[in-house]
């Protein structure tokens, strides 16, 4: 009798298991994604866009990601949360756009004078980034991972010129994350706007400056006819997007789905990064030609050697904030003075030879 309801007990456990492994298989995730950009905002929207339509081709329909632009859920700097409430499964943003929440997600978008897009993508993934991303997350329930990078942004653009830290003196302008403490300890006037926002604030004088991303997006927006001086960068070398996800929902994931997820993230954001490369290098020829009245400017020797003392400063005072920070901008640095020697002989040297 025992053998008997043994086999028993075997077989309905095997027909169990089968069952659930063949609903699993069939079940149907449908979830949603909020970013912080427009709908129209290229190359920043493609990137999620182009990361579900993956993800519903190599899941076969499985697994499908509907991406909500900031026109729709009305929350562009408020995506953390969503995401973190599982009112949105997933969020597209930048992290330093959370510093007020939580200072430890500050780091993992960019730093002034920091890394370029390559050793930053060297750094997450196989210099400790990654770790340190997942670590400073996890307090939120939350996974994050590299969503796309826009490589070295320009600095701003600019009403006036800017020939000395005395005309920083009283500017409004809106610049996010590290960069704008730097600018704030320069007595610049910081805040943080919504993209969507930036040209009315523009045009109506709530600003005097603003920094976006580079040519291919900032011309679209038109602040070229408010603010003419178009100044090179210094502040964002690497502006790495995030993918955010919320970790119960990704547990409740079957494995593989997990990782056509996670594979769908990286491919779809360096294909951003690229794509923003080229979108930059087109703009970038023709800049002179079709905005005549940009004038592009470098700022003064005097100036940059001002914001490198402050970011200094800063940097000290933020690290004794947080012990997690402070491990995080030691890995940081340590990693860019390791891969800064490569950088100037593989990159620098080439450059500078056949120019």
């Amino acid at each position: 009798m025992f053998k008997k309801t043994t086999k028993l007990l075997v077989a309905t456990a095997l027909v169990a298991g089968l069952s659930t492994a063949t609903f699993a298989k069939d079940r149907v995730y449908k979830w949603k994604l909020a970013t912080t950009w427009g709908s129209t905002l290229s190359p920043f929207i493609d990137a999620p866009k182009n990361m579900a339509k993956l993800v519903e081709e190599m899941s076969d329909g499985r697994l499908q990601i509907r991406v909500d632009a900031a026109n729709k859920h009305k929350a562009p700097l408020g995506i953390l949360d969503m995401v973190k409430a599982g009112q949105y499964e997933m969020g597209h943003s930048a992290s330093y756009y959370w510093k007020g929440k939580d200072i430890n997600l500050l780091p993992f978008t960019t730093m002034p004078f920091g890394m370029t897009a390559p050793e930053q993508y060297a750094w997450f993934y196989y210099g400790g980034g990654m770790e340190l991303m997942q670590k400073a997350y996890k307090k939120h329930k939350v996974l994050s991972f590299p969503g796309g990078n826009s490589g070295n942004q320009m600095g701003g653009w600019f009403r006036k010129e800017i020939n000395s830290v005395e005309d920083l003196k009283g500017l409004k302008m809106r610049i996010p994350g590290f960069a704008g403490e730097v600018l704030a300890k320069l007595g610049v006037t910081v805040t943080n706007i919504a993209p969507g926002e930036l040209y009315t604030s523009l045009e109506r004088g709530t600003i005097d400056a603003l920094e976006w991303v580079s040519p291919s997006m900032d011309v679209k927006m038109g602040f070229h006819k408010i603010a003419p001086y178009y100044y090179t960068g210094w502040h964002e070398p690497a502006t790495e997007l995030q993918f955010l996800v919320n970790q119960r929902k990704f547990d409740r994931l079957p494995k593989d789905l997990q990782k056509i997820l996670v594979t769908a993230m990286r491919v779809s954001a360096y294909d951003m990064y690229v794509e923003n490369y080229h979108m930059n290098s087109e703009a970038w020829a023709n800049i002179e030609k079709d905005f005549p009245n940009v004038k592009i400017k470098t700022f003064p020797k005097s100036v940059i050697n001002a914001m490198k003392k402050a970011n200094d400063e800063l940097l000290v005072e933020k690290a004794n904030q947080s012990p997690l920070l402070k491990e995080v901008l030691k890995s940081q640095a340590e990693y860019l003075k390791k891969v800064r020697e490569w950088t100037k002989m593989a990159d620098y040297k080439y450059l500078e030879d056949n120019l």
